[in-house]
């Protein structure tokens, strides 16, 4: 029999017309949406379907955009029952939402702060990412730690095999591009993005986040869910809380939460959520595993 493990995407996933199919043809997902309006107050349904782009594009819109997204195409898949749940970044929101750690209003509300808290932080303490394709994880911690003589810098995102992105002062990480390109990386490239994530940079950000979660109820989950922190289980209310507080400024080990997953017996991975950055990762991580995604209406089988 097939273990299922449901992964959820962070940013960058968006697009302008996420969730208009659902509204469009399900009275229920409609009614859900509207809800989700209610408790922001703000029209996060009308932004996510049509925009415009750069509204969505801002943080504080793109996270809860895409939690919102994830979590309606969660309560459309009925044929598939979770053995294991993980999300990359702004997605760890939703896979605890899918473990029934976190109530959906209240994970609507957290990832609504934490986009507010992080766009701020993005504003006050300016900073910026980089792709580095090529170089050995090991390899590039220490081209990192060499980099930071010229500023902030370190891992954000191990995503898959070689592939890493760098985050900090724009001082820090444009030294280590330079480092990586000349040790021979395939791609050194700065990203367009409008903070330092993932850095000491969101501090201040994490100390926001750290105040609204000690507010937040969070229950035991009912099925492990993968920590970006860890890349291990969590199912203790409050190792939960804490992992949430230090993600903010941690990397995330995509690359080992796929692996530990598998190790523990998935070998099916269903990306639940916008696009299909999570399923093209997994394919790139993994050999042998069922892996497939759930974006559309028209995608979902009948159960």
């Amino acid at each position: 029999m097939s273990t299922t493990a449901y992964l959820f995407p962070g940013q960058g996933s968006q697009y302008v017309g996420m969730t208009a199919d659902f509204a469009a043809a399900d009275p229920d997902s409609r009614s859900f949406l509207e809800q989700a309006d209610r408790v922001l107050g703000i029209p996060l349904s009308a932004i996510c379907a049509q925009g415009p782009e750069e509204t969505l594009r801002q943080t504080e819109y793109t996270q809860p955009a895409i939690f919102l997204h994830s979590i309606l195409v969660a309560r459309k898949i009925r044929h598939l029952k979770p053995a294991m749940v993980a999300g990359h970044s702004l997605g760890e929101y939703s896979a605890l939402v899918a473990a029934g750690a976190i109530a959906f209003e209240d994970g609507l509300r957290l990832v609504r702060l934490r986009g507010q808290l992080m766009q701020k932080c993005g504003t006050e303490r300016a900073g910026t990412m980089a792709a580095i394709v090529g170089l050995d994880p090991v390899h590039l911690e220490d081209l990192c730690r060499e980099a930071s003589e010229a500023g902030i810098v370190q891992p954000a995102n191990f995503n898959s095999p070689g592939q890493v992105v760098i985050s900090g002062s724009s001082g820090g990480v444009h030294r280590a591009i330079d480092l990586a390109r000349a040790r021979g990386a395939k791609i050194a490239k700065e990203l367009v993005v409008s903070g330092a994530f993932h850095s000491p940079l969101m501090e201040s950000a994490r100390e926001g986040l750290r105040e609204a979660l000690a507010r937040t109820a969070i229950r035991e989950a009912s099925i492990p869910v993968y920590a970006n922190v860890t890349a291990e289980p969590a199912v203790r209310a409050e190792e939960i809380r804490e992992l949430l507080c230090q993600q903010l400024t941690s990397p995330v080990r995509w690359e080992e939460t796929l692996r530990n997953m598998a190790r523990d017996g998935a070998d099916t991975f269903c990306e639940l959520g916008p696009g299909k950055v999570l399923q093209g990762l997994a394919k790139r991580t993994l050999a042998g595993p069922r892996i497939i995604g759930y974006d559309r209406l028209s995608e979902i089988p009948e159960s």
